[in-house]
């Protein structure tokens, strides 16, 4: 399992939008400037970003993004959800209708070993949301240490 260019970007992208949040909305050409990621891939994740509902747009001439939530309701597992889909170590501990998706079937023995890991993870991912993100970015802006 990798986190692609869209979710580390991504992820990036709504910290900054976070911790740059006023009461207007942020055009994507400032969260390109200040991350150095380009306007038309932001384009790109910010488009399935808001389809997910976690930003909404504004149009017109002070257009651009805003959370569609608090940061502390928003969870990294919804923002790479949103950009990456499912995650999980292998395919198999994805579960459709609640049944085993795995070619051994009931006879495989590493089936709960990446379940487990897939359980931790979502679990992780779950605990640490846009909130506690924006301010470890804040707080390595202003020089003190960062938390991961």
């Amino acid at each position: 399992m990798k986190i692609s260019t869209k979710g580390r970007y991504g992820l990036r992208a709504l910290i900054d939008l976070a911790a740059n949040e006023s009461s207007r909305a942020t055009p994507l050409r400032e969260i390109s400037e200040r991350q150095n990621i380009s306007e038309q891939y932001l384009e790109q994740l910010f488009a399935s970003l808001r389809k997910a509902g976690i930003v909404k747009s504004v149009r017109g001439a002070h257009g651009g993004y805003l959370l569609n939530d608090v940061p502390e309701n928003i969870t990294v597992k919804d923002v790479l959800t949103a950009l990456e889909g499912p995650i999980a170590p292998v395919d198999c501990v994805l579960r459709e209708n609640g049944k085993m998706e795995c070619s051994s079937g009931a006879d495989c023995v590493t089936y709960n070993l990446w379940l487990k890991m897939k359980e931790n993870i979502d679990r992780l991912l779950e605990s640490v949301t846009i909130a506690v993100l924006r301010d470890e970015y804040q707080k390595q802006k202003n020089g003190s240490t960062y938390m991961f």
